[in-house]
This record gives structure tokens, sequence and C-alpha cells, in this order.
């Protein structure tokens, strides 16, 4: 596969604007960061297309945690809408079609806030799909994102806390991230409306790991709102397995 090399002071100091790789899925596994040394990084050009891919679970899948009306709206209406706008947008204002969503992402100050609503929310929603699967008893990551996370935040219980209180803290609508930083460490945050830690102009910045929709169209059939419930059952449909295939690229 073709890559570039990128020279690792212009990687860091840029906030991640070379960075292009797609969500890996579970079943794909593959590692995109295929090096690293201290001077340079070698990184996939393959990434997130315009198109909204299938839902990898049926709409009922993810009960009792998610019922499925809401997933089916959400999936049909809302993220369809993103997809949808977005290559509405990338065609009105000349975006070549080799461009991946995370590049769009990289340069987004560049263009329309409609681009930048819409090419969030089509890689927020794509990348929240792909990080949940049907539940799970004592559904925790194992091997070495469980090490990361217990080195970076002193344990999984205070990871979860400290996740759980960027969600429920997010005023108004928006997302909380678990993401590698600039400096290669793992952070969480939150981010306003379609924002997420790829955009240039992002308060946050870095390469999202696990994502959490706290849009009220999110939870709010079920939940109402109670977002703290949501955000603490949600935990047991989390699809660790795909959240350490993007950690992988970045071991």
């Amino acid at each position: 596969m073709e890559k570039n090399v990128i020279n690792r002071r212009h990687f860091l100091g840029t906030g991640f604007r070379g960075l292009a790789i797609m969500g890996i899925s579970a079943a794909a596994g593959s590692s995109l960061l295929s090096s690293c040394s201290s001077r340079k990084a070698v990184v996939s050009p393959t990434g997130m297309s315009f198109d909204q891919k299938p839902l990898p679970y049926a709409y009922n899948a993810l009960e009792d945690v998610i019922d499925a009306t809401t997933m089916e709206i959400h999936y049909t209406k809302h993220a369809a809408g993103y997809a949808k706008n977005l290559k509405e947008a990338a065609a009105a204002e000349g975006v070549p079609t080799t461009t991946t969503t995370e590049q769009l992402l990289n340069q987004i100050s560049k263009y329309s806030t409609k681009m930048r609503n819409n090419a969030g929310g089509h890689f927020n929603h794509e990348l929240f799909w792909q990080s949940m699967r049907p539940k799970r008893n004592n559904n925790n990551p194992d091997g070495e994102l469980m090490n990361a996370l217990n080195a970076a935040f002193n344990s999984f219980e205070t990871f979860k806390l400290q996740f759980a209180n960027a969600a429920s803290s997010r005023f108004g609508s928006g997302w909380a991230w678990l993401y590698v930083a600039p400096d290669k460490s793992l952070k969480i945050g939150s981010t306003p409306n379609q924002d997420n830690p790829l955009m240039d102009l992002s308060d946050i910045k870095g390469y999202p790991l696990l994502g959490l929709d706290v849009w009220e169209h999110a939870y709010y059939l079920k939940y109402q709102n109670k977002r703290a419930d949501y955000i603490s059952n949600w935990w047991q449909v989390v699809n660790w397995d795909f959240v350490q295939s993007r950690y992988n690229a970045f071991k």
C-alpha cells in the first residue's frame, strides 16, 4: 500500500493535519500505522469515504441499552442526512473526489459551516456505530488497551468516571471522546455539536479512539432527560475490540 512519510515535527506541530486514517473495523483488525521512529511516522492514506456504511448490526441488537426505534431513526434520518449533506457541500465547494473525510476534517477551517457540521456528523456517526456491539456482561477491554488506560488514568474505573463526566457535563449537544493527543498520550475531552478532535479548529486535537453521542436524539426516546443513565448503560455495548484496533494504529 502506498504510504506518505510525514515529518514528525510537522505532524505534531500541526495537530495531526497529515492524518488521514480510516476507522478500522473489528473484522479488519489491521494496523494503519506501519512504523514509527523518533523523527517520522509512516501513515496510510486510506480514509473514510463520504458514503454511509451499512449498520454493522440490526436496529434491535443493542436492546436494552439503546432501543430499536432510536437506532433506526438515528441511522436512517440523522446520520444519513449528514452523509447526504456532506456530499452536497463537497460538490458545491470543489472538494476533490479523492479526499477522505479525515483529510477534510484536518483542514475544515477552510470550508463552510455546512461542511464542518456535516463532515463532522458523518465521521462521528460512522465511528459511533462501529464503537458498539450487542450487550455483554463484564464488558471491559483487555491487553494493551487496558494497560494503557490504567497507566493514563490510574485505573479503568477512573477512566470511566472521567469519560462519563465529560459526556454528562457537555452543555447542550455534542460528543465525549477518548483520543490520542499529539504527544501520544491518552486523553479525555468533549466537543460541541458535531466537532471532533481531528478538526484543525477543535479545542481538543488528536486521533479519536472512542466517541459517545450525547445529542438528545441519541437517547431521548428511552431515557428522556436522564443522560446520566444513558451514559452508564452505554458501557455494556462498547466494542472494545474496535477501540483496540484503532489504538493499535499508534502502538
